[in-house]
């Protein structure tokens, strides 16, 4: 049973398959009808109008209705086109069991619990006909498929099959009147237009279902008393066949099969049972866990089978329809009904070649299901699910292909799938104990070998290789060398399909296809919401596959697309051309001539075959907006251009591809705001000044026009903004053209004239205008407003340009590629050629003359204004109106540039910036930092050396940052160019390589350092030696050295400096200790403990001894003495105290009190506590600079260095790119 569908829901007591589209109806307990896609899995429709259980529902044939019948005595017909139920049949008296059409006539019947059977006209809205005779429920009722006859079954324990010929006449032809006088009486009386035939009695409990055979005189009934009955039937009576028994429980529905000898039926029992009508025996058992079965249907036309049960249904198929078949070459071996056929693509020729399968053997699924081909010894391989999974070796006489006569016995095996591997090899996977076989063709075993994984299926990779598939992913395998070549996780893989060189596979699974090359190494996967059904490569290396519906492509990059619709599913055998050769579900071979002009365009533009493009562009007829989008998305807006002729979209492609020329024609044509400003934006960006003109003059867009002036050093325009604001009366405008022109009694003026006569007096007096300021300083009397003591103006004046600038230099590239050939064929590109030249060449904004307003005074405005109108701001039609100026006009648009057509405006792409080229390749954390990347080296740090705390790393973050960039300043108002500085740069490096970068902190620095803290060290400065330490010891993390030997330097200057800070910080602890005697000698005996150089541990004995000495403990006094002059004290004082000390101790050996000091058994002191570790003692470390602790102190801060959490997980100190290649 091959499950293609299911559905949860409340229990399904009815079912119908449309008999064209992909839909089934299922009726509910609840009282909803559902409208199941079943081949995309989705619900399209419910319709609820019911009360209570719909027991039976039924699509029509042709239109587009179904009728349903329910608990609530109702009889629904329904158009599903409109959603709605058009009316109701109303007459039964009790529940209503089924509803069928009738496939000719324009009738329903229906079974009711009210003992009778119905007949309607769905036309006339009535009921034609009362079938009476059942004296229990009737439970079904249907119609023949072809005679005029209907059989129904009830709880009475009886089948009965009723004629209704005279209904058809009746229906048919309605005769004269007298006839029609008989019929009402007939109508009154209860009519004779459909008797009993037959009634069928055999069963001991009420019959559930009675089904006619599609074409023979045969019926099938399931009763309550679990078993099945067929019965058979001539002219004149009817008679019971044979009984099938199996079912443990009531049979609910039983049928025939459309297409096979069997009968389905299923029950109460929670199975479905299949049956062999010839030999009347169970050939297949489904069950479900807890799931009655109700209600079968089967689809008119196709091979498939609907079940509903308590919590849903399933849509299955009993058997695979996939013929199986290998291509080798020209030709095509397949296996059709039980004959091995063969098929030359060439010359489209079948023919039959050996019979391969012994007769009788009909059961399910035991068809072929893979077919293996050796071309060069004409062997066959023929696996199927026989036993368990066996195969069939055929070798084919030369001369039988042709004849296919020739019957021979095939040697025979048992395995889960065999393949062909080489010549005259073969291997046999044998799951059980997950090894292959290998075999020659006398069926021999050659050699054994195990699979490198749990494999479920073999599948040929190439002469000695294997594909071997498991749940999750597909691996190579070559048997020679017994070797894993490749490996891929992907979904549950169902079918392979190499390309013809042997270079790319296609892996195809239920819902998504994996393409990979030869070593299994992913290229791309498609995901499809309906099933993969096979695939073919074509010759350009595009894998052409099908779903259930569609044929589709599928490029080298992933793309895919829809080539055409399918009615029934196909199975691609090879794809040759624009011709796909393919096996149908009834085993014909057929040629589906495609168009493949889409995807060989897309195939061209990802190959860069751009001639091929472009010949494709001029003669085919490639269009519609996916095309248009797709080449945007992929990055040919240029492309895209020639297709398109509404002019938004031509805007926006033009804008995308930088093509100025085209943009500014179909802004004309729109003639929009908005497009005109994203015109100007454009060409802002191209530094295409004249257009930017235009699109400001266009849109009336005064402000920005004053700055475009300004930015270019346009002085002469700007004068002539300042007078159109006057003409305006734009008070505002005025101000600004006047301040970017820094024409300072201009604005005096307008100041004065707005009535700021403060702010007018004031800037007057400031430029130094004192006739000016005199005058209004008289008019303002006493207001005059002061200025500030002592300080220095400064002016608002812009600097004067230097030059009036047009056009940037545009940058000048190469055509595109497509440019040159696709001028002369986009119909329209480039506005007209005969344009006037000049107007192109010409700066041609010097059209907005102002000749009229020129002569004007600031009183004389109104003249300018239509018949003295007063100047309004929000009229259009009174205010100001640009056609007073003599704009240029229409046609003398500016051309993009005087030699636009030889070259072409395009953006330069921004590079990577340094950082990121910095941080790209290294694992190192100062490059990190340097770069700027703070947070990376932070994490870095963290990984490395399990450092938490990085405040005291902050400051140095920051100098390697500004360390690494060097600052230029070109003027004084453009911003500071940062320049990266690269370490080991030289003169001949090559510009565009990228070196690392330079780092502040070098590994001399610090050893200068260490110097410094020895020499404060022996003068007794503690704190400035611990500062010092403790300072390298913060820089090594953020080092970089070059060499393997220079890293075992740093690892070493790590512990040095550690032993120092960790005998510093206990020795500035001892300090503080004024009144603990007993630590005091404690930490000064753990001082002589750390590892230092030898002056220093000659006085921190020196130092130990005399505490000790002092606090009276002698023994111990003597025992650093002691140490002291094993050191060779170089110093005659110190040597001279020591042997002092130890005669003294000798004559009273003891010591005053106890320390926690054990001089014999090794030790190392905590870095946190300063308690001796003994050997053997549990302790743990911090991770950058290996200071031991007691274990209680797991998880804080190292107290040593201060930066890493004490036995935290880390990688180890990365300080080098030697440590990394």
């Amino acid at each position: 049973m091959l499950t293609k569908f299911e559905t949860k829901s409340n229990r399904v007591k009815g079912l119908s398959f449309h008999s064209k589209r992909p839909w089934i109806l299922a009726s509910l307990h609840s009282g909803v009808i559902q409208l199941w896609d079943y081949r995309m899995g989705t619900l399209i429709d419910r319709f609820d109008e019911h009360d209570g259980p719909v027991r039976g529902v039924h699509f029509h044939k042709s239109q587009p209705l179904f009728v349903s019948g329910g608990d609530d005595y109702k009889i629904k017909v329904w158009n599903y086109k409109m959603h709605r139920c058009l009316f109701t049949l109303l007459g039964h008296l009790d529940y209503i069991r089924t509803v069928q059409f009738h496939h000719e006539y324009p009738w329903i019947v229906s079974a009711s619990d009210d003992q009778t059977i119905r007949i309607w006209n769905w036309q006339s809205r009535t009921c034609i006909s009362v079938l009476t005779g059942h004296n229990h429920y009737v439970m079904c009722a249907s119609f023949h498929p072809k005679e005029d006859l209907v059989v129904s079954a009830s709880l009475d324990q009886t089948v009965r099959v009723w004629d209704i010929g005279a209904l058809r006449k009746k229906t048919v032809s309605p005769a004269d009147d007298i006839l029609r006088l008989s019929q009402m009486n007939a109508d009154l009386f209860g009519g004779v237009d459909a008797v009993v035939k037959y009634v069928l009695e055999g069963h001991d409990r009420g019959v559930n279902w009675a089904a006619f055979h599609p074409t023979l005189p045969l019926i099938v009934s399931g009763a309550d008393d679990r078993q099945v009955k067929l019965w058979r039937m001539n002219d004149t009576k009817a008679w019971e066949v044979d009984t099938l028994r199996g079912h443990m429980n009531n049979v609910s529905c039983v049928m025939f099969h459309a297409k096979q000898d069997i009968i389905v039926s299923n029950s109460e029992d929670k199975s479905i049972r299949v049956w062999d009508v010839t030999k009347r025996t169970g050939v297949q058992t489904f069950r479900r866990e807890h799931d009655r079965f109700w209600i079968l249907a089967s689809h008119p036309e196709m091979n498939l089978l609907a079940a509903g049960h308590d919590s849903g249904m399933i849509v299955f198929k009993l058997e695979r329809e996939r013929p199986a078949f290998a291509v080798s070459g020209d030709s095509l071996f397949y296996a059709k009904d039980r004959f091995l056929r063969f098929y030359e693509f060439s010359t489209q020729r079948d023919t039959q070649v050996i019979p391969i399968r012994r007769p009788g053997t009909t059961s399910l699924n035991q068809g072929p299901r893979t077919l293996s081909y050796s071309p060069t010894e004409n062997a066959v391989l023929v696996c199927s699910d026989v036993d368990g999974g066996s195969y069939e070796l055929y070798v084919i006489p030369k001369d039988s292909i042709g004849r296919g006569d020739s019957a021979q016995e095939a040697k025979r095996g048992v395995g889960g799938s065999a393949v062909f591997v080489a010549r005259n090899r073969f291997a046999v996977l044998d799951k059980s104990n997950n090894q292959v076989l290998v075999k020659n063709l006398k069926n021999e075993i050659v050699k054994k070998g195990s699979l490198p994984i749990a494999a479920d299926a073999i599948f040929y990779a190439g002469t000695g290789n294997l594909l071997c598939r498991a749940e999750d992913r597909v691996v190579i395998f070559d048997l020679q060398q017994r070797i894993v070549l490749g490996d891929l996780q992907t979904p549950f893989v169902k079918y392979i399909v190499w390309s013809n060189d042997m270079e790319s596979v296609a892996l195809l699974s239920k819902h998504a296809i994996i393409i990979a090359n030869k070593k299994l190494v992913h290229q791309c996967t498609l995901h499809e919401t309906i099933r993969v059904k096979s695939g073919a490569w074509d010759d350009n290396g595009v894998f052409i596959y099908t779903t259930l519906n569609h044929i589709k492509y599928c490029l080298p990059n992933g793309d895919s697309g829809i080539i055409r619709t399918l009615d029934v599913p196909i199975y691609i055998t090879k794809v040759s051309g624009n011709t796909i050769f393919c096996l149908d579900r009834d085993g014909k071979n057929r040629a589906i001539v495609i168009d493949a002009t889409e995807y060989i365009f897309k195939l061209s533009l990802l190959k860069k075959k751009y001639d091929h493009v472009m010949s494709m562009i001029r003669n085919s007829q490639l269009c519609g907006q996916a095309m248009i989008a797709y080449l945007q998305q992929k990055g040919f807006p240029e492309v895209a251009l020639h297709f398109v002729k509404d002019e938004r979209t031509r805007f926006n492609l033009a804008l995308e591809s930088g093509n100025i020329q085209i943009a500014v024609a179909s802004a004309k044509e729109i003639d929009e705001k908005d497009h005109w400003y994203r015109l100007g934006v454009e060409a802002l960006r191209q530094g295409n000044a004249g257009i930017v003109e235009y699109a400001y003059q266009r849109t009336k867009n005064f402000e920005r026009l004053s700055f475009l002036y300004l930015v270019t050093g346009n002085m002469e325009k700007l004068s002539k903004m300042l007078k159109i604001a006057e003409v305006k009366n734009d008070v505002m405008g005025q101000f600004h053209n006047a301040l970017y022109l820094g024409d300072v009694k201009e604005r005096v003026k307008i100041l004065e004239n707005a009535g700021h006569m403060p702010l007018a007096y004031i800037t007057a007096k400031v430029h130094g205008l004192n006739d000016i300021s005199e005058r209004l300083a008289a008019d303002l009397g006493d207001n005059v407003p002061s200025l500030p003591e002592g300080k220095v103006p400064s002016f608002l004046k812009p600097p004067p340009p230097i030059m009036c600038g047009g056009d940037w230099p545009l940058l000048r590239v190469m055509r595109g590629v497509f440019e040159g050939g696709l001028d002369t064929i986009g119909g329209r590109g480039a506005p007209e050629e005969d344009e006037d030249e000049d107007a192109a060449n010409a700066d041609w904004g010097e059209e907005l003359n102002m000749a009229d307003v020129d002569g004007l005074q600031n009183g004389e405005v109104g003249t300018v204004l239509e018949d003295g109108e007063a100047p309004d701001e929000n009229d259009e039609e009174g205010g100001w109106d640009l056609e007073d100026l003599e704009l240029p006009a229409e046609p003398d648009t500016p051309r993009a540039s005087v030699n636009a057509r030889s070259s072409v405006f395009m953006a330069p792409t921004p590079g990577m910036p340094v950082s990121q080229i910095w941080t790209q390749r290294s694992s190192l954390a100062a490059e990190h930092a340097a770069a700027g990347n703070f947070d990376t080296a932070m994490r870095l740090l963290s990984r490395q050396l399990g450092i938490r705390n990085f405040a005291p790393l902050r400051s140095m973050f920051l100098d390697l940052h500004t360390g690494s960039h060097t600052y230029l300043r070109a003027i004084s108002t453009t911003p500071i160019i940062s320049l990266a500085v690269e370490r080991g740069w030289n003169e001949s490096a090559s510009p565009n390589v990228r070196g690392p970068p330079a780092l502040v902190f070098n590994f001399s620095q610090l050893e200068e350092k260490l110097k410094a803290g020895y020499k404060a060290t022996t003068g007794g400065k503690f704190t400035e030696a611990l500062r010092l330490f403790l300072s390298i010891l913060h820089t090594i993390p953020l080092i970089v050295v070059e060499s393997r030997r220079e890293v075992d330097e740093v690892k070493e200057l790590i512990i040095i400096v550690k032993e120092y800070v960790l005998g510093l910080k206990m020795e500035l602890n001892r300090k503080e200790m004024r009144n603990n005697p007993v630590r005091q000698q404690e930490l000064a005996a753990y001082f002589t403990h750390c590892n230092l150089q030898m002056p220093h541990l000659r006085l921190a004995l020196q130092n130990a001894m005399t505490v000790c000495y002092k606090a009276k403990n002698l023994s111990t006094a003597a025992n650093f003495a002691r140490r002291l002059l094993e050191t060779n004290p170089t110093n005659e004082n110190q040597a001279k105290m020591a042997r002092q000390v130890i005669l003294a101790a000798d004559k009273n050996m003891t010591d005053a009190s106890q320390l926690n000091y054990d001089f014999r058994n090794p030790f190392v002191v905590c870095g946190a506590t300063y308690v001796p570790i003994y050997r053997g003692q549990k302790d743990v470390s911090c991770p950058y600079c290996s200071s031991r602790f007691v274990p209680s102190q797991e998880g804080q801060l190292c107290s040593v260095c201060d930066l890493a959490v004490i036995g935290s997980d880390a990688s180890g100190l990365l300080c080098s790119p030697s440590q990394i290649r």
